[in-house]
């Protein structure tokens, strides 16, 4: 169970402060189990309210500032998610979305930085599932690692796609 105040990641909501664990008084709600009132730092005029015992948004804590550098220390190690066909493709992708690991995240973005080099190349235009995966898996990364290791978010990118 996490504590109030505390900052963690809530599925593509991202990063998160735990306002408050307690009981809700609204319709619809079963008033005997608890929530965390969760306010996210993308959209600080928003709350959500998630059920303590929760199966289906990955919760999770932040990254530590060691295993943030870590993670970025072995990117280059990582390897890319080369899947031909699309739908396998698709699904892989929206899996490692889902998960919220950012292992998961940065191969996503590294094969599709080097699969959008490649369609350039070709003289081609990346595919619009690819762009919107890439900048799905790009604003949970990078959010966490900018605001863990206190970087812009520019920054983490140059080091994860080497540009």
């Amino acid at each position: 169970m996490f504590q109030e105040k505390e900052m963690i990641v809530y599925g593509s909501h991202g990063i998160c402060e735990v306002e408050h664990i307690g009981r809700l008084n609204m319709p619809m709600v079963d008033p005997n189990k608890l929530y965390y009132t969760l306010q996210p730092k993308r959209e600080k005029a928003s709350h959500i309210y998630a059920p303590v015992e929760n199966n289906k948004t990955i919760m999770r804590k932040l990254l530590t500032k060691e295993e943030a550098k870590e993670l970025l220390g072995h990117v280059a190690k990582l390897d890319t998610l080369w899947i031909t066909n699309d739908r396998e493709r698709e699904s892989c992708y929206k899996e490692a979305i889902r998960s919220c690991d950012c292992e998961e995240l940065i191969r996503i973005i590294k094969t599709l930085y080097l699969r959008k080099q490649k369609r350039v190349e070709d003289g081609k235009k990346p595919t619009a599932i690819d762009e919107r995966y890439f900048h799905q898996a790009e604003e949970q990364l990078y959010g966490e690692l900018s605001f863990v290791l206190k970087l812009d978010k520019e920054e983490i990118r140059k080091q994860i796609c080497w540009e």
